[in-house]
């Protein structure tokens, strides 16, 4: 009867039934392909070569974590702990290699060992502790990040030249990154359709109590599944660090997200039973080709962000479809099913470039040479002081008639190489670039020095790699001003506390060290605490909150930035301004306002507005071949309420 009704509904359709069919069981395929035809209608700098394999690159530490993620999901399980163990994983390598002076060989191993390591926990924890897998892969999230940031102490770690290549190219053109992504793509589908592993995965996911009837250990299979996912995320982990040279602690910080969303994108269910290594491919490739298209489109990183969270939803609501409609699991696969499946493949690459090649003709010759082209690549936009830079930028631009593309890389040194890679392949005449850290924007700077497009950093400039010019105010400099000034407001004694920046920004160390600095000249000055806050309002508020219980009698904080400041001063109420004097860093208009107010006794302010002007004007005159100079200080200046009112920043 089933037989039959199955016989019924595949001939009722004809060929729009066949035809409906085929988008159900290939959707994710499907998507990218409508993807790939979007973009390059919109954008003519999306359909070259280069762009072509920075979507790549840019798809391939997602596609390799979320390779692993398709052995748990498979499995009805979940692994949020995959980013942190990518970060774990790469800052052993480079600790061991580096400072505990371990052959580069061994490093590796003992990178791939912390990966193991952290999935067999993870195994451990959820088949004989019975924790949900929720529960116990976040506990491993904070465990893995906060041994990354004890090993690295908060400051990244440059990686060995020998596995650094591994961020590099074969013959000047294949980018190795993408090699890597293919060879592990091939293990996870070898392991998932032709291992004992493999089955056991999908039938302990379709039915966990059935498969243990039916002999399965299931326990033990578990502890294998999450130990697989340990190591394709530690290889992740060093492919990311290859490509930024260097290991960062705050790496791959939620791309555990990014990996889960590819494995269901790629047309695998959470509930379990169903996954294939070819789907997670797609859905890493739909997510790398909507951010390049998107950079390139210049659509605000706020706006990506909901685009993508649209697609997921997207994403379940056709696997829920085709379920409905009976559409074909998306699984193993027989032998047949497979050659049906290659089969589409190969027709669908033959559509998109039939297609593709037909669009590509409507930008040829479109592209105008009068208005000169820059992108500005910004550390953040959560921050008014970046912010700032960017209206001082934008105004700038629009002056001198420059189109001026802006992006966000949220603190991401990996996010930030994809745009600056996205900007040199699209053909700007220059970048200008807030680095995330200094040492991770080297090799994306190089390779614009390599195209001859002219590099401008503001801020924080670029080690290991040349520009055309450092638009920046001095942290360090500032930051022993900051010192000087609070010990000046206490009459040089007193005990202060310290609330300091985001563990492993340059920013951060720069300012820390300038506080240091300054505060050696004034030994009655009492440090009792130092923590970080991350530059955020919020967690200077709890974290101020929390030193007040141990340190009641302190009698002056200083911030590094702002946004610490006033999230103190809202934790010492009555306080601030009165018995505890405070002091912040950026001369952002809530830090005037404050200053104005006498809540906050005084910002060190660095006139960002100006720094995205001088950096515009600077890029222009490296672009029309006009000389630059290296190096553009813009003054710092100790704001006060005597003065605030003539500051304009």
């Amino acid at each position: 009867m089933a037989t039959d009704t199955l016989k019924r509904t595949t001939g009722a359709g004809g060929a729009s039934g066949g035809l409906r069919r085929l988008l159900l069981d290939n959707g994710a395929l499907t998507a990218l392909i409508v993807l790939v035809l979007a973009m390059s209608a919109l954008s003519g700098d999306f359909l070259t070569t280069d762009n072509l394999l920075n979507v790549g690159v840019q798809a391939a530490v997602t596609a390799i974590l979320a390779f692993g993620v398709t052995f748990v999901i498979v499995s009805a399980g979940i692994d949020l702990s995959v980013g942190s163990v990518a970060a774990l994983s790469a800052t052993v390598l480079a600790w061991s290699a580096t400072s505990a002076g371990v052959p580069v060989f061994l490093a590796v191993l003992l990178a791939i060992a912390t990966g193991i390591v952290c999935g067999l926990v993870n195994g451990i924890l959820i088949s004989y502790g019975k924790l949900p897998p929720f529960i116990a892969t976040l506990a491993m999230l904070s465990v893995a990040r906060g041994l990354s940031l004890v090993i690295s102490e908060g400051s990244a770690i440059a990686f060995p030249d020998s596995v650094s290549r591994l961020g590099d190219t074969l013959g000047g053109w294949l980018p190795v990154p993408v090699l890597v992504m293919v060879v592990m793509g091939l293990v996870a589908a070898f392991v998932l359709g032709r291992t004992y592993i493999g089955r056991s995965m999908y039938a302990i996911g379709g039915n966990e109590e059935a498969a243990r009837l039916s002999g399965l250990r299931v326990k033990k299979q578990k502890l294998a599944i999450y130990a697989f996912s340990g190591v394709f995320a530690a290889v992740a982990g060093v492919v990311l660090a290859a490509r930024l040279s260097s290991a960062q602690p705050q790496a791959a910080d939620g791309y555990e997200l990014d990996a889960i969303a590819a494995v269901v994108i790629g047309g695998a269910s959470l509930a379990g039973g169903t996954g294939k290594a070819s789907g997670t491919l797609i859905g890493a490739l739909i997510l790398a080709v909507l951010r390049n298209g998107l950079n390139l489109l210049n659509v605000s990183a706020f706006w990506q962000q909901v685009v993508i969270g649209v697609v997921i939803a997207l994403a379940v609501l056709l696997d829920t479809a085709r379920r409905k409609a009976g559409a074909t699991p998306v699984g193993a696969g027989t032998g047949g099913d497979k050659g049906k499946q290659a089969v589409t493949y190969a027709l669908a690459a033959v559509v998109t470039v039939a297609i593709v090649g037909a669009t590509s003709f409507l930008h040829n010759g479109s592209s105008s040479a009068s208005t000169p082209k820059m992108g500005l690549s910004l550390s953040t936009l959560n921050n008014p002081f970046f912010v700032q830079i960017r209206a001082g930028a934008q105004a700038e631009a629009k002056k001198l008639g420059v189109d001026l593309t802006v992006t966000d890389a949220q603190n991401d040194a990996s996010q930030q190489a994809n745009q600056l890679q996205n900007f040199t392949s699209s053909g700007l005449g220059a970048i200008i670039v807030n680095p995330v850290d200094s040492d991770a924007a080297s090799n994306s700077v190089q390779a614009a020095d390599k195209a001859e497009i002219p590099v401008i950093a503001v801020d924080r400039g670029v080690n290991k790699a040349p520009v055309d010019a450092l638009v920046a105010s001095d942290n360090v400099a500032g930051g022993a001003l900051a010192a000087k000034t609070i010990a000046d407001k206490l009459g040089g004694k007193g005990k202060i506390v310290i609330l300091q920046g985001q563990a492993g920004t340059s920013a951060a160390r720069e300012r820390a060290q300038g506080f240091a600095n300054g505060l050696k000249a004034y030994p009655g000055i009492q440090v009792v605490a130092q923590q970080p806050a991350d530059f955020d309002r919020t967690k200077g508020l709890d974290v101020m909150s929390n030193l007040l219980q141990a340190h009641p009698d302190v009698q002056g904080v200083i911030a590094a930035n702002d946004e610490m400041a006033l999230g103190a001063i809202k934790a010492l109420g009555s306080k601030a301004g009165k018995s505890v004097s405070v002091v912040g860093f950026d001369g952002t208009p809530d830090g005037l306002k404050a200053v104005e107010g006498g809540t906050l006794y005084a910002s060190v302010a660095q006139q960002p507005s100006q720094l995205g002007r001088i950096a515009v004007d600077n890029a222009l005159k490296a672009l029309q071949g006009k000389e630059v100079e290296e190096t553009v200080k813009v003054p710092v200046k100790v704001v006060t309420k005597e003065n605030v009112a003539g500051f304009s920043g």
